[in-house]
């Protein structure tokens, strides 16, 4: 049976398996083709090889720990933990006790970093000490997911043991979240200028938003180089906003992971999908996030008994496609990604790279 796929398909492809990133235009075309055509399974097929080949096999656990839940004032119409979703009406903050068990569990079943996860207004004194707690009772990465720091606090995240943080430009940013594009794009900046290493995908993705705004964002991804990217679905809790507009499917969002993985060309260390599931496994992702704790996804205050994966979970996934768990992770060594802040960008990176996405 002959295999042919249309000729600006194939030519984009083959920059993408030769690593040399898209540029927003080809990821466009990409992230429009019909889902059950064959330049979409030639698609996956390509970014499953490089991430392959890139990533020597290996499958990344990085455990998500929520530690606090609250109706968070600051009502991203996204998030379960928005106080407009009235789902959670009081503050729970899980002691150190449970936080250190998780982390131990952790690196018992072979977790390759700890996420810390906070809403907005949590104590930024407070992560500080538990960094530096689990600094001296585990021996992971650990990896801050919190609100925008300046240069001060990033160095202060680095002293109390944190060597990452994950921070992503929202879909729909300034519309969907009282944040503005701007001051997310400085926290990046923050981030790469202290030495603390940028983790980020394309999230949360739904059906409302258009190719546009996630192909810019996926490039803006490889343009500051993270150290994985990747694309996390939009999750409906009970009440969303979104409900009207549904979710798109697994299938949909290994459509989107394939297209990240070649735009990210040869920066990344790692490419991830949200929530865990088999099909982006063979479509360039390589990254799971089994999730205890709080979650934005989620009306259970611990989603490991809501929607959270375990550890044993994503492991099996990761045996069941391929992928091996049990090799070291690639993603905190010397050979992360040291990408720079675009020169263009630099000192005027409001004006350069934030855009009005309405």
């Amino acid at each position: 049976m002959a295999w042919q796929i249309e000729r600006r398909v194939e030519n984009i492809l083959k920059k993408g398996e030769d690593l040399q990133g898209l540029n927003e235009a080809e990821a466009e075309r990409l992230l429009g083709l019909d889902l059950g055509s064959k330049e979409v399974y030639a698609l996956m097929e390509t970014a499953n090889r490089i991430s392959r080949q890139r990533f020597g096999g290996k499958g990344e656990n990085h455990f998500h720990i929520g530690v606090n839940v609250e109706p968070c004032p600051y009502n991203c119409r996204f998030c379960s933990l928005a106080a407009n979703a009235g789902i959670f009406t009081e503050r729970i903050e899980f002691d150190e006790e449970e936080i250190v068990e998780w982390a131990t569990i952790g690196e018992s079943q072979g977790a390759d970093a700890l996420n810390i996860m906070t809403t907005g207004t949590y104590s930024f004194n407070r992560l500080l000490e538990i960094g530096r707690l689990l600094s001296r009772e585990v021996s992971i990465p650990l990896v801050a997911n919190t609100r925008d720091i300046n240069h001060r606090e990033g160095e202060q995240l680095l002293r109390a043991g944190f060597v990452g943080a994950y921070h992503a430009i929202r879909l729909g940013e300034g519309r969907d979240t009282p944040f503005k594009i701007e001051k997310r794009i400085k926290t990046i900046t923050v981030l790469k200028d202290v030495g603390l290493l940028w983790m980020n995908c394309a999230e949360p993705v739904g059906p409302e938003h258009d190719i546009e705004e996630i192909a810019w964002l996926m490039v803006l991804a490889r343009r500051y180089g993270a150290v994985y990217s990747g694309v996390m679905r939009r999750i409906n809790f009970p009440g969303s906003p979104f409900e009207d507009k549904g979710m798109i499917s697994e299938r949909e969002l290994a459509r989107m992971v394939a297209v990240s993985r070649l735009v990210m060309g040869d920066v990344p260390m790692a490419h991830c999908t949200h929530e865990p599931h088999a099909i982006s496994l063979l479509a360039g992702a390589n990254l799971l996030f089994p999730e205890v704790g709080a979650s934005p996804r989620d009306e259970k205050a611990d989603t490991a008994r809501g929607r959270g994966k375990s550890l044993a979970s994503c492991r099996q996934l990761f045996l069941e496609m391929g992928w091996n768990p049990d090799l070291p992770s690639n993603c905190f060594g010397n050979n992360h990604s040291t990408t720079k802040v675009p020169k263009r960008t630099r000192g005027n990176h409001l004006a350069v790279e934030a855009r009005t996405l309405s």
